[in-house]
């Protein structure tokens, strides 16, 4: 089973940051990365596909594609490929946020 990440701002007390991570901001810090991608539709293909709407940010990792979804303040991502924790640590220092399980 997969583990999900959340990159998040809640918990953080005293900070001159709000709480909650814009979408503008997300766009800003995404965009500079080379690795990375926005689209606003994630294609899921198997079995069965679906198309699910949202605001994602595709990272691209050797011949795969992990999903860095932002929704409602936070950024989300799955944890079922270990090479994304190091980057989902350096996406989260470089929003100035924190990482919980969720």
């Amino acid at each position: 089973m997969s583990q999900r990440y959340r990159i998040t701002r809640a918990f953080q007390e005293n900070s001159d940051l709000p709480q909650t991570i814009s979408l503008e901001e997300c766009k800003q810090y995404f965009t500079s990365q080379p690795d990375f991608t926005y689209t606003s539709v994630f294609e899921v293909t198997g079995s069965t596909s679906m198309s699910i709407q949202g605001d994602f940010f595709m990272w691209s990792f050797k011949d795969t594609k992990i999903p860095f979804r932002y929704y409602q303040g936070d950024v989300y991502v799955s944890g079922t490929n270990e090479a994304v924790i190091p980057r989902m640590l350096e996406v989260a220092g470089e929003l100035r946020a924190d990482v919980t399980e969720g």
